[in-house]
């Protein structure tokens, strides 16, 4: 059986919907520079204009990262646990 990356542990994390801070990403998944690997993740997604990554600021001033879907109800296709795509 195939692990995880961190970066697909994140990923997955931010399709729930729910927003992710270092800390959290630290203490969850291990990612210890959560901007860099957000960055990637936002190359990546972005690309083909399906999903955004945005930003805001908690009330203790931490920066959470949120993943949203552009296209809600259009999608031709979906992500197994792994992060992998296939056709819906």
């Amino acid at each position: 059986m195939a692990t995880m990356t961190k970066k697909q542990k994140v990923i997955n994390a931010l399709k729930t919907g729910k927003g992710l801070t270092a800390k959290q990403a630290s203490s969850r998944f291990g990612v210890g520079n959560l901007r860099a690997t957000m960055s990637s993740i936002k190359t990546e997604l972005e690309r083909y204009g399906n999903w955004e990554i945005v930003t805001e600021q908690t009330r203790a001033g931490q920066t959470r990262y949120m993943m949203n879907d552009i296209h809600p109800g259009t999608r031709h296709y979906g992500f197994d646990k792994f992060g992998n795509r296939y056709a819906l």
